[in-house]
């Protein structure tokens, strides 16, 4: 697979020529909103078996070996060229697909208000051959231990079929907020907490729901241990049924970081209790915040290298979100942002005509315009490049894969890069 960035005066068919592909492919592939009108910066993906390099500036034939992890003989080999040839800059080489590691993927699937939308429901059966888990956000617990359910629609019918283990999401919100005083009665009182893992168990049977998956947030600190002792103790009823338990975790970067997001959350305990877990290592750049990356680079790579001194790696699912903001300038406290999908986003850079730039401290696409009605505009989203920056890193650290937030925004080039990267494991029967 070849990520390629438009620049000024191409077009489809001359980028198709260049890697000896179809217009018709490249469109698909991507789903391009823009395919004549297309922005300069952005990013495509080019559905072709290993990719194409072009030689730069003091690159050798070894050098571009090493980084792409095969010999230079093999690549020598590959492209009809000799070994000890110099290398013009400009020359395209093909670089030959390499052996793929396994990783595990999840996505939340959120429906609201008294129907799913149609829309929701076709993400979610796009997605799911390239999942691991498909998890329906959420089940509420209350707090008289029972469990307000989500609407599940066809979800546990499109993960059967598609072999993904249906994850039973819970947390502690009420009214759309999550309640430490919530919360507190769960951890704290245990025929309550007896009568809940109860319920969850009943529950999970009905539907076929095989990993618990714990989203408790906002814990006060002094529950930081009942928390911990509750896991352990439905860990132990869930094994016994043969079920999967896992967790969500705030993003942290020390065992000390202080604040009622994160004073809750052990991630030595969790890593040790439960088979994996989820780190929302997204939302640095939010709907009610100033512009900037929603996933940058920098801050999600702290959080992850403190979380591998504190669990396995082969634990930990990166969070990551399908989506982007569009944000009114100047930031005034109280505003909200509005979300778009990476598709939406290119559209507003085509409709505009503005191009679109690329971060590379944070690994993000950004571009600003100005509305009809004369106030500028900035947006940051997600893209190829930036995507396949989070893959990389996956391999780096070689942590167990990704957990997406959440579906029913398009990003087609996500999950041909998933499969460019990785071998999906399927746990699902």
């Amino acid at each position: 697979m070849q990520i390629h960035v438009i620049k000024s005066n191409e077009s489809l068919t001359t980028i198709a020529r260049t890697y000896h592909t179809t217009v018709k492919d490249i469109t698909e592939a991507n789903e391009l909103p823009n395919p004549n009108n297309l922005v300069i910066g952005q990013s495509i993906v080019i559905p072709i078996i290993g990719h194409f390099y072009f030689v730069q500036q003091g690159d050798s034939l070894y050098s571009i070996a090493r980084r792409v992890g095969i010999s230079y003989q093999e690549l020598a080999k590959v492209n009809q060229i000799q070994a000890n040839q110099p290398l013009n800059v400009g020359t395209r080489l093909y670089i030959p697909a390499t052996k793929k590691r396994n990783a595990e993927f999840n996505a939340y699937v959120e429906p609201r208000g008294n129907t799913v939308a149609p829309v929701l429901e076709n993400s979610a059966r796009e997605a799911a051959p390239y999942l691991t888990y498909l998890a329906p956000f959420s089940f509420q617990a209350l707090r008289d231990g029972t469990l307000k359910e989500p609407l599940l629609n066809n979800f546990p019918a499109i993960a059967k079929a598609n072999r993904n283990v249906l994850m039973m999401v819970i947390n502690n919100q009420e009214n759309d907020q999550f309640s430490d005083e919530l919360g507190r009665i769960l951890l704290n009182d245990i025929a309550i907490q007896d009568k809940f893992i109860n319920n969850i168990v009943a529950t999970a049977k009905k539907y076929g729901f095989r990993d618990i998956h714990f989203d408790f947030e906002f814990i006060r600190p002094a529950d930081r241990e009942a928390y911990n002792r509750f896991l352990r103790k439905a860990k132990q009823r869930f094994k016994s049924e043969g079920w999967l338990m896992s967790t969500a975790l705030a993003p942290k970067t020390s065992a000390t970081q202080k604040g009622k997001w994160y004073e809750g959350h052990d991630y030595k305990a969790h890593g040790e209790i439960s088979d994996f877990v989820v780190i929302m290592t997204y939302e640095w750049g939010y709907s009610g915040g100033p512009a900037m990356a929603v996933s940058p680079i920098d801050p999600v790579r702290k959080v992850l290298e403190y979380a591998i001194t504190e669990m396995p790696s082969t634990k930990i699912l990166m969070g990551q979100n399908l989506y982007g903001y569009d944000w009114t300038l100047p930031f005034v406290q109280g505003t909200v942002a509005k979300a778009v999908s990476p598709q939406q986003a290119i559209q507003l850079a085509a409709t505009h005509n503005v191009p679109i730039q690329y971060d590379t401290k944070s690994q993000a696409p950004y571009f600003k315009y100005t509305a009809a009605d004369g106030k500028q505009h900035e947006v940051w989203f997600e893209d190829a490049r930036s995507i396949q920056a989070k893959f990389n890193l996956i391999n780096e650290l070689n942590i167990r894969g990704m957990s997406y937030w959440k579906l029913g925004l398009a990003f087609p080039q996500n999950w041909l890069l998933i499969v460019d990267n990785f071998n999906v494991t399927k746990r699902g029967t």
